[in-house]
């Protein structure tokens, strides 16, 4: 089963993403330029958001480089000698690279996605080896790249729902490659891209304002900050099947799965699937938020539930970019060409999908053959329904 949300999201005057530079992410699509708001950026905010935590608040993991600084703190916290304990996050720091070089600082080589099943498994591995050492010496001279190899996964290590979700990728032995079970396009506006600067000064609250001196006069600083406003498609796609694999162990060849265990995996996934939804909609990326607080929530959300493993982006309703003028506002015309796009490809392609919901606040958006919901709430006990079976009904 395959859940895809669409969201047609305006957003104020802004710079959500911003490149190395500093300017607004951007990308050609069409033959003209357009904002992007990059699939790693959308991704953290979801993972991040208030909404996606308090849903899943105990089946998160954690994307760092601090594995020394966490077996530091559990282990002193087990009353392990503190000479022992420094050793032992000084090996950890080996743990994110290939090779298990240790780093200088207290940090791995890399950014690692760590569930605590692969926390936990560290502290085993560091644990033995300092046991089984006795002294600071003996155990200094252990090398991380035996003690990762220690720690490589023998069978099934439960993971979270976020790196079932988003997946990962580590050079390190110590933990296994998931494939992500959701796709996230890089965001892009549905009309061509105009960059505008903002100047701006800071006046030092500390100059005498009537002093007629010429030096105490004017700005104490100044300066310019690059931003735009844009109407964003935005797009994931959720293999619900794939989630269930990740959770399980299914997807590295698991055999040994009770029956009770598979339908706690498939419970959560739907729980992963509809804090993802509300995320998506609720959260907005960080950039630049306390100069331009562009907080506005999307125009019209489409979530279409499809039997086959068959991904349809509508990101080609605005090839040709969308205008403001007869078709009213931009947002409007947005609309517009995202509903005759969509009804196109549904006939033309003859898509099948067991359910199809849309959420368009403001009331004046329809799709044909699509069923509207009337709010946040609704939609996610409609989609709930028929993630659940409880509710089949075949369209397209």
């Amino acid at each position: 089963m395959l859940i895809e949300f669409h969201l047609i999201q305006n957003h104020a005057p802004s710079n959500l993403n911003r490149d190395d530079t500093g300017s607004p992410k951007e990308c050609v699509f069409g033959g003209v330029k357009r904002a992007r708001l990059s699939s790693q950026c959308l991704k953290r905010s979801i993972r991040r958001s208030e909404t996606f935590q308090a849903a899943l608040t105990d089946k998160l993991g954690m994307r760092t480089r601090r594995l020394p600084s966490i077996v530091r703190e559990r282990l002193l916290a087990e009353g392990m000698a503190t000479d022992l304990v420094e050793v032992a996050a000084k090996k950890a720091s080996g743990f994110g690279n290939k090779d298990g070089k240790e780093q200088a600082k207290l940090e791995t080589a890399q950014m690692m996605f760590l569930t605590e099943a692969d926390i936990v498994a560290v502290l085993d591995v560091l644990r033995a080896a300092a046991n089984e050492a006795g002294t600071v010496a003996k155990f200094e001279k252990v090398e991380a790249k035996v003690l990762q190899a220690n720690a490589q996964q023998q069978g099934f290590r439960p993971i979270s729902v976020d790196v079932g979700l988003f997946g990962r990728m580590i050079t390190s032995e110590a933990f296994r490659d998931v494939e992500a079970a959701c796709q996230v396009a890089h965001a892009i506006s549905t009309h061509k891209l105009d960059h505008e600067f903002d100047y701006f000064t800071a006046v030092d609250d500390l100059k005498d304002l009537e002093s007629a001196i010429e030096e105490d006069s004017g700005a104490g600083m100044i300066g310019d900050v690059e931003f735009t406003s844009a109407c964003y498609y935005k797009y994931f796609s959720i293999d619900l099947d794939g989630l269930v694999e990740n959770l399980t162990g299914a997807a590295i060849g698991r055999k040994d799965i009770a029956s009770e265990e598979r339908a706690e995996a498939e419970a959560l996934a739907r729980r992963a699937v509809l804090a993802l939804l509300e995320a998506a909609i609720m959260s907005t990326p960080t950039g630049k938020q306390n100069s331009f607080a562009a907080h506005q929530l999307p125009a019209a959300v489409l979530v279409e539930v499809r039997p086959a493993k068959t991904p349809v982006s509508y990101a080609n309703a605005f090839v040709e970019p969308a205008r403001q003028g007869k078709d009213g506002s931009l947002v409007e015309a947005s609309l517009k060409k995202f509903s005759a796009h969509v009804q196109a490809l549904t006939n033309g392609f003859n898509l099948k999908s067991d359910a199809r919901f849309l959420l368009a606040p403001e009331g004046n958006f329809a799709i044909a053959d699509v069923e509207p919901v009337a709010d946040l709430a609704m939609l996610c006990l409609r989609l709930d329904a028929v993630l659940a079976g409880e509710q089949v009904a075949v369209h397209g």
